[in-house]
């Protein structure tokens, strides 16, 4: 009998796989990544905590259905903010925090902030154990009268070391884009 190679290819996988199998090893399986229907961010005037602007991204059945909701963010000229953005997984009965998790492996998360158009910056507040930035939570500050959009990306494992990847530019960072959302902004 002639055994050709994709017969003996299948015939050492099921042998890998009994073996392993055998010894107790169960093989891991891959890892996949958290699904991210929501986005939120909300900026709070540093001088008066009750002057709030939230803007949110909303895709709970994911890509391919429904389209998603996603408001405008609106903020007042001269302005200095607080921020904080939120991931979720609504897609189910609960709610699922993916902050959280971002937050926990920070050395492998990056959120990064594009402005164009807006008289908007913005500045990270938080730092992996390594000293690099996270951005979960910053600071912003609005200028004059403006319109244009913010984009927030979430990278999985980022060069953090790339050329200015830890001040905020996403063009050397490499990695994974976990979620990817674009708000119209206005300054006025």
């Amino acid at each position: 009998m002639k055994i050709t190679l994709k017969t003996w290819q299948s015939i050492m996988a099921l042998g890998l796989l009994v073996g392993t199998t055998q010894c107790g090893i169960t093989p891991e399986p891959p890892n996949d990544e958290e699904l991210i229907t929501t986005v939120r961010i909300v900026f709070t005037d540093s001088q008066d905590a009750n002057n709030t602007a939230v803007a949110t991204f909303q895709d709970l059945d994911g890509v391919g259905g429904d389209p998603a909701t996603i408001s405008d963010l609106t903020l007042a000229t001269g302005t200095a903010y607080n921020f904080s953005v939120e991931f979720l997984d609504e897609s189910g009965e609960t709610a699922e925090d993916i902050t959280a998790e971002v937050e926990e492996e920070g050395a492998e998360h990056q959120v990064f902030y594009v402005v164009a158009g807006a008289n908007l910056t913005i500045a990270y507040g938080d730092m992996d154990g390594d000293g690099n930035p996270i951005g979960l939570v910053g600071t912003a500050t609005a200028g004059d009268a403006s319109t244009g959009n913010l984009t927030i990306t979430l990278r999985h494992e980022p060069n953090k070391a790339g050329a200015n990847v830890p001040e905020g530019d996403i063009t050397n960072a490499g990695g994974e884009t976990d979620v990817e959302v674009t708000f119209n902004v206005t300054v006025e």
